[in-house]
């Protein structure tokens, strides 16, 4: 039986240095959810990142209104370890020909499973983890997620994430409309060859562990049910996915300097995943050619909610890694920022709930007035405070000086404009 840990009420965690930087905002966004940070279920963490004279990270966390028992909905963010978790099954199967850009295909062996053979969006036309990561990371597809989740298992990745420390994480559930024994059973999975010959079938498989599902997680004070009808008690989260914001900004670290974590913290990949990981992270869909996203509609600040705002473009000289979430009222942002002109880098997580009327599932929310303009603001708050700060040594960076993609042209293909995310 897997457990969550937080059982007693915590304190909240927060330091005089995140007070005085968001105390000298003047905005009135800012100054009105600070005053509420309960209302709000605010929570951010700013993590400092100096080097010494061999170049190695040292990373400072401060802290502002963190408390592992403060339940926020994740989100897209759990897209993250599930990435994570995808690429070390692949490194650990014993199969040869099989690896991250390997062609896949889908079954469905239980209610609720969705077949899939095709994906229009690559350039092979076939599923891939290679693909499902981009997808996720590039504009956060939520069947890319889903993919994944069953290509990992239920059981599996929530076991692994356990015995990493990430105790009181816990991913249940897809992004569908499933039963939790739905949630349980994952998809027989066909590897290919280049010309369609069977490499490896990987059997549907059932996870057989019992979870307890607390502390109890409840929101609000009513919601809109299956058939639309409002339900005058709080949303009950207790049985969703879960994740603390301390383990996210932990994970996010991991993945981008894993030698600065523990062995037992540490993914199991490869150079090549890395460097993966690093370019989809902080990529933009105006550079992919696979997919071909319209840039309309995905513009370069898509879902880099800490520069999202104006003209939706990203100072050249700036890279964004991250991992961003929006569901239920809940934005959420675990991020890894560069600015490779003027040699600073830093992380900041932080998640905000902006739902003014109490009810959830009704998508009445206040994204766009409230949430967004708040991380907006944190976000430039924290990046001049720390381009600011005085630095012992200058960071070399060049370990996140990537080669990016760039999109033809010439390329007539139709763009992706509409995408459930």
């Amino acid at each position: 039986m897997f457990t969550l840990s937080g059982f007693v009420k915590s304190q909240y965690k927060t330091d005089p240095l995140m007070e005085r930087i968001l105390q000298g905002d003047t905005s009135s966004i800012l100054k009105k959810i600070i005053r509420e940070p309960e209302k709000y279920r605010i929570q951010i963490i700013y993590t400092q990142i100096d080097r010494d004279a061999g170049n190695w990270p040292v990373f400072t966390n401060y802290y502002y209104h963190v408390s592992r028992d403060l339940y926020f909905y994740p989100a897209s963010t759990v897209k993250l370890p599930l990435a994570l978790l995808s690429l070390e099954k692949l490194n650990r199967m014993p199969v040869l020909g099989v690896d991250k850009f390997t062609r896949m295909q889908y079954d469905s062996n239980y209610s609720g499973q969705q077949v899939l053979v095709k994906d229009s969006s690559s350039e092979t036309g076939y599923p891939s983890i290679a693909q499902f990561i981009r997808k996720a990371f590039l504009i956060s597809d939520n069947d890319a997620f889903n993919r994944m989740y069953e290509f990992v298992g239920q059981e599996a990745l929530n076991r692994r994430l356990h015995s990493m420390g990430f105790q009181d994480t816990r991913i249940v559930r897809q992004f569908m409309p499933l039963t939790e024994s739905e949630n349980r059973h994952t998809n027989a999975i066909r590897f290919l060859d280049s010309g369609g010959g069977l490499i490896y079938l990987q059997p549907p498989a059932y996870n057989k562990d019992s979870f307890e599902f607390l502390p109890p997680a409840k929101i609000g004070k009513g919601y809109l049910d299956a058939f639309d009808s409002l339900v005058s008690k709080p949303m009950d989260f207790t049985r969703h996915n879960r994740i603390p914001l301390e383990d996210l900004q932990q994970i996010l670290q991991s993945a981008l300097f894993p030698l600065s974590v523990p062995q037992t913290k540490r993914f199991h990949l490869n150079p090549a995943d890395y460097l993966f990981l690093y370019q989809y992270l902080s990529q933009y869909p105006s550079e992919t050619p696979y997919p071909k996203y319209d840039t309309a509609a995905f513009f370069d600040s898509y879902a880099k909610f800490y520069f999202l705002q104006g003209g939706h473009q990203i100072p050249d000289y700036i890279r964004v890694f991250n991992k961003a979430g929006w569901a239920y009222g809940f934005l959420t942002d675990v991020s890894y920022i560069v600015d490779f002109k003027n040699h600073i880098e830093f992380m900041l997580t932080a998640t905000v709930y902006a739902n003014e009327d109490g009810i959830l599932n009704d998508n009445q929310y206040e994204y766009e007035t409230v949430a967004l303009p708040f991380l907006y603001r944190i976000g430039q708050d924290i990046y001049q405070y720390d381009l600011h700060r005085r630095r012992k040594h200058q960071p070399d960076l060049k370990a996140f000086t990537l080669k990016y993609e760039h999109r033809d042209p010439r390329d007539t293909r139709p763009s992706i404009k509409d995408v459930d995310n």
